[in-house]
């Protein structure tokens, strides 16, 4: 019997047109059905320090077995969660995130926009260096479930290339901006580009409507769980101000941050 239960959801979400690059990523795309499939399976995580390899693929934690194209959360009897960022924003900004997370021994994800890395090359180097996880998150956060699948595969692999350029690999995971979830559209240039995964989200943060960092803990603390992948984002400054609450109040739950790949290992 497979370790992970599935779980299929008929997600139709009414979505614009592309709005700004510092919008939600769950805002602004066409209606679109998508069906998701959560893990929840069991097992210990890997070490952090199994993922501090500079972009070496073959040096992150092998994946649990079973595992679904498109991943909502982790296993739920395992005591950690994974907090993922849209990588975008000022990187000094970035930087404070990353001296916190280091502060509180905590392993991220962040999905980099690829424009971004254009802008701040060395931010890969950064991450990684800190013994987070890169992933790929579109070459410039466009709607990307209202494209056709040739300008979708073009924002995906732009990205791939360019994270490959600065860290030797093109990163595990994928999430499609300005969306929760991938379309059959996307999912299949996804697969194209080389991405075995999808990357979602089973709690939104909604730090990107700038609500106050008390606001930010208490979504986040309020619903976190074992295995939780937590939506964020970088450039703003209250998920600066609200991290260390939110990695103490895990801390408390007795919840480690870890990577997505350490989560699902």
């Amino acid at each position: 019997m497979s370790p992970f239960d599935r779980r299929d959801v008929l997600r139709l979400a009414a979505l614009g047109a592309a709005g700004s690059l510092t919008a939600g990523c769950a805002g602004g795309a066409a209606p679109t059905a998508s069906v998701r499939a959560t893990a929840a399976g069991s097992g210990r995580a890997a070490s952090p320090s199994a993922t501090a390899a500079a972009g070496d693929a073959a040096a992150l934690p092998p994946l649990a077995p079973g595992l679904p194209f498109e991943i909502g959360s982790g296993p739920r009897t395992r005591p950690a969660v994974a907090l993922t960022f849209h990588g975008q924003g000022d990187p000094a900004i970035a930087g404070q995130l990353l001296a916190e997370a280091a502060r509180a021994d905590a392993r991220i994800t962040v999905m980099a926009v690829g424009s971004w890395l254009d802008e701040q090359p060395a931010m890969a180097r950064r991450i990684l260096d800190g013994g987070h996880e890169l992933g790929n998150h579109t070459e410039h956060h466009l709607a990307i479930s209202t494209m056709g699948a040739e300008q979708a595969y073009q924002e995906i692999a732009r990205c791939a290339q360019r994270l490959k350029q600065l860290t030797g690999s093109q990163g595990r995971w994928f999430r499609p901006s300005q969306a929760q979830d991938c379309t059959d559209t996307v999912a299949a240039q996804a697969r194209r580009a080389g991405y075995a995964h999808c990357l979602s989200y089973d709690l939104d943060s909604l730090d990107y409507t700038d609500p106050g960092a008390e606001a930010v803990t208490r979504t986040v603390l309020d619903a976190v769980r074992p295995g939780s992948v937590v939506s964020l984002h970088f450039g703003h400054t209250g998920t600066v101000a609200a991290l260390p609450a939110i990695l103490d109040g895990l801390h408390q739950r007795g919840l480690r941050a870890v990577t997505t790949s350490e989560l699902l290992s």
